[in-house]
């Protein structure tokens, strides 16, 4: 049935939603456990994920036949732009909370513990007396063992400039869609893509490199571990935001977007622009500072 005029499009009992938290549950607790040293973490995990990818597809598919059928108006239009907007503001505050904890060990807890001339709160010559490291750390227990830190000029660089690449690819996809031009918006999407695959596949190259020849895990002491949680939820989202880029190139190739209704390209395009500013904030205040 189609919706049109000022009906607003209520969606049918979906169970797509209960999959998702049943994908996130799995997943947080499969994480916890490997974190933890549990044997079967890692399998959890991955099950956790995907069931979160077979719902993205799953949902995804159900939101676009919605939208093909006519059920959306411009007041359910700006209901997802809206929902969209929420949506991120909750990634900068989660990832907000990840940079304050890298700020906190940085400026305060470090300090605190080399007594450094002027900390309000010097616990230096009372516990550790012999500490004497400065940042990048694994603490005065040498937590993990001896490791060497990711230099920003190398893989860090490179994947700067493919992230900011992407940002141009992805305008230029817009652009094209607004100019009714469908083999270029396809070929700059495309390009976007391809941009975000190679990223992927670069850090996990710098991943295996920091485990085997750096030892730099996640068990490495602060360092260690806020440099893994910044880099790697940024990796997974960049991951998202790939497939999300995936399907509206596939869309675009059906002709699904016109220039006045494309909101689920502005949707993919907004994200990953926030996922372009967030690495470069990784890239200043983890690689380079």
């Amino acid at each position: 049935m189609t919706h049109t005029g000022d009906h607003y499009y209520v969606p049918h009992g979906s169970h797509w939603p209960i999959v998702a938290s049943v994908g996130m549950f799995t997943g947080v607790i499969g994480a916890a456990m490997a974190f933890n040293g549990g044997g079967a973490g890692f399998p959890v995990l991955l099950l956790g994920l995907a069931i979160i990818f077979f719902m993205m597809f799953g949902w995804f598919g159900t939101v676009i036949r919605e939208s093909l059928r006519g059920a959306y108006n411009e007041q359910v239009d700006r209901s997802f732009r809206q929902g969209m907007m929420w949506f991120i503001f909750s990634e900068v505050m989660f990832f907000a909370a990840f940079f304050g904890a890298l700020f906190y060990a940085r400026e305060l807890s470090v300090p605190w513990l080399l007594g450094t001339a002027g900390s309000k709160l010097s616990i230096h010559e009372v516990l550790w007396p012999s500490y004497s490291e400065a940042w990048p750390t694994n603490g005065p227990g040498n937590v993990g063992g001896n490791f060497s830190y990711m230099h920003a000029w190398g893989i860090p660089a490179l994947n700067t400039v493919l992230l900011l690449t992407s940002g141009v690819t992805v305008t230029l996809a817009h652009w094209a869609l607004k100019a009714r031009d469908q083999a270029k918006t396809v070929l700059w999407l495309a390009a976007t893509v391809l941009l975000g695959i190679t990223f992927l596949g670069f850090q996990a190259y710098e991943y295996i490199h920091a485990y085997h020849e750096l030892n730099l895990t996640l068990g490495s002491g602060i360092y260690g571990s806020t440099f893994f949680m910044l880099t790697g939820f940024h990796g997974f989202h960049v991951t998202i935001g790939t497939i999300m880029l995936l399907v509206i190139t596939l869309r675009a190739a059906r002709a699904h977007f016109t220039p006045d209704k494309h909101f689920a390209f502005e949707g993919v395009a907004w994200y990953w622009h926030f996922v372009d500013v967030v690495w470069l904030g990784l890239f200043i205040f983890v690689y380079v500072l």
